[in-house]
């Protein structure tokens, strides 16, 4: 202290100096202080912004890889859904292909069978033109006959004449009209005895084809019984039900023809519900379907759809039964089981109100009968016979006659026999007969079809046909008196005999054959038989 003392006491200009020397060192310590502070703060903060970059940057590839994962996943996503969509499509078109290929091999079968049919007409038009012109030479040649009979005839009967006015005190007018008279009658007689003989020498000629032109026509032509064939009228207690078979917006009825296939018509008629459809043996089974549905009450879609598949599943038990009864029936052993099962479905298919697996038994016995009188095989007969209708179980699956179809689908399941497979195919007489079994099975079937009371229509259409044969028989003159028996297959007149004589029935005969013909529609054919009879009657007293 004593020596600071000294110090202080400097001058002013000293203490001047050291104070601004004093705040030089303050100011540069401070500086340096602030500096090395400022320092400090700005490498804390270049630590924590190179932290900050590092994080950012982990980070960054962290989202880099989740990007380019998910990108990986989308594309590899998108690869899937495209590969499932082009095998979807490539499935489409497979599909396509198939159905292309199987609507071509249709096409193709279709094509084949028309121009089978197309050559059959060409022969058949053939065959026929040369029939006519050979008619219509032997009409010219009848015709100068005519001719040549007539002058004789009206030089004869000049001769006559002149002969009765000589020898008679007549008239001229009554000479004539007696002669014209007795012109009249030898003409007649001479026109029957040559309509006699000329049908006699054509008959052969033509009665086959015209048979086979009758039957293709009656039996192709079934507008009247289309109502009758194709549908079945199910009985229902109540009409309240039908409101029920139809459903909230037609959905049951909606249902039950998706399941079932067919048509289902709900009208004004009371107590019934019709169910349509071609298929006989679908058509039974949605009537038996509908019938267990009104009986049980439950109508929805879901129990329409359990109850048809179990109904299906039944019909198809059935039909193999009926298949297998009838081949037992008939004593035949090795029939393929699909072959026995198509035989089963026939016994839901009529012809004319005939059942065909019916008829087929029939057929069968009948071709046995005649094959052991004739001396040849009955066991072979007896089959020929029960399978030729086989091909109308399948007519509404495929395109065709029913004796094609029978025969193709026998040969695809191991039918061997020729004369099988000749009688199926040859009996409606599509082609020539190979062995007598096939004309054999011709006659039964028409046999079985001809039987009085094989075949039904409604009464009223019977009586009607009746009715109406017997008007056409009583029309020619001379006709005493017309009777229709053997169920409509024929009518039996009774003429004057008086009018009439044995040459003349035949013109009567041919004449109603030719109304009957020509104005009826009638299944197979009808027998026109004309009766003359001279009766002398004595009493002895």
């Amino acid at each position: 202290m004593p020596l600071l003392l000294p110090t202080l006491a400097a001058t002013g200009g000293e203490i001047a100096l050291f104070i601004l020397l004093g705040l030089a060192l303050g100011a540069a310590a401070g500086f340096a202080v602030a500096k090395f502070m400022g320092v400090k703060t700005l490498s804390a903060a270049k630590a924590e912004a190179d932290t900050i970059v590092a994080n950012a940057k982990q980070q960054g590839e962290t989202v880099a890889k989740q990007i380019e994962l998910d990108a990986r996943n989308e594309q590899a996503k998108r690869r899937d859904d495209l590969a499932a969509e082009l095998s979807k499509e490539r499935d489409e078109v497979d599909e396509k292909e198939r159905r292309l290929t199987k609507r071509e091999d249709l096409l193709d079968r279709k094509l084949e069978t028309l121009s089978s049919k197309e050559k059959f007409l060409a022969d058949l038009g053939a065959d026929v033109k040369k029939r006519e012109e050979a008619i219509e030479g032997k009409q010219d040649r009848l015709d100068q006959m005519i001719d040549q009979r007539r002058k004789a005839d009206a030089d004869h009967d000049e001769k006559k004449k002149q002969e009765l006015l000589r020898l008679s005190h007549l008239s001229e007018d009554e000479a004539k009209r007696q002669a014209m008279d007795l012109l009249q009658q030898q003409c007649q007689t001479e026109a029957g005895e040559i309509v006699k003989a000329a049908q006699e020498r054509a008959q052969e000629d033509i009665k086959e084809n015209a048979q086979k032109l009758l039957l293709e026509a009656i039996q192709r032509f079934a507008g009247e019984h289309t109502a009758e064939s194709t549908t079945n009228a199910v009985q229902i207690e109540d009409d309240a039900m039908k409101g029920r078979v139809i459903g909230r917006e037609g959905r049951n009825i909606r249902a039950f023809e998706q399941a079932t296939g067919v048509d289902v018509v709900v009208d004004d008629t009371p107590g019934v519900v019709i169910v349509s459809c071609f298929d006989p043996v679908r058509r039974a089974a949605a009537s038996e379907c509908l019938r267990t549905l009104l009986k049980d009450g439950r109508i929805h879609p879901q129990r329409i759809e359990e109850l048809s598949k179990e109904v299906f599943e039944e019909f198809e038990k059935k039909i193999a039964k009926f298949g297998k009864d009838a081949a037992l029936e008939v004593n035949l052993q090795g029939l393929h089981p699909k072959v026995s099962e198509t035989m089963g479905r026939l016994h839901y298919r009529t012809s004319y109100g005939q059942n065909i697996l019916r008829h087929s038994v029939e057929v069968a016995a009948l071709c046995q009968v005649l094959a052991d009188e004739l001396g040849l095989d009955g066991e072979l007969a007896r089959r020929c016979g029960y399978l030729h209708d086989i091909g109308k179980a399948l007519d509404h699956e495929i395109e065709g006659g029913h004796p094609k179809i029978g025969a193709d689908f026998l040969r695809k399941h191991g039918e061997k026999s020729e004369a099988v497979l000749n009688a199926v195919e040859g009996h409606h007489n599509d082609i020539p007969a190979t062995t007598p079994y096939t004309p054999i099975v011709m006659a039964a079937d028409a046999i079985s079809g001809a039987r009085p009371g094989a075949r039904r229509e409604t009464l009223e259409k019977y009586i009607k046909r009746l009715k109406e044969l017997e008007e056409i028989a009583r029309q020619p003159k001379g006709v005493k008196e017309a009777y229709a028996v053997q169920a409509g297959r024929e009518v039996r007149i009774i003429v004057d005999p008086d009018n009439i004589d044995d040459a003349g029935c035949h013109h009567v005969a041919r004449t109603i054959a030719q109304k009957v013909s020509e104005e009826m529609t009638f299944p197979g054919e009808i027998k026109v038989t004309v009766l003359r009879e001279i009766r002398t009657i004595d009493y002895a007293r």
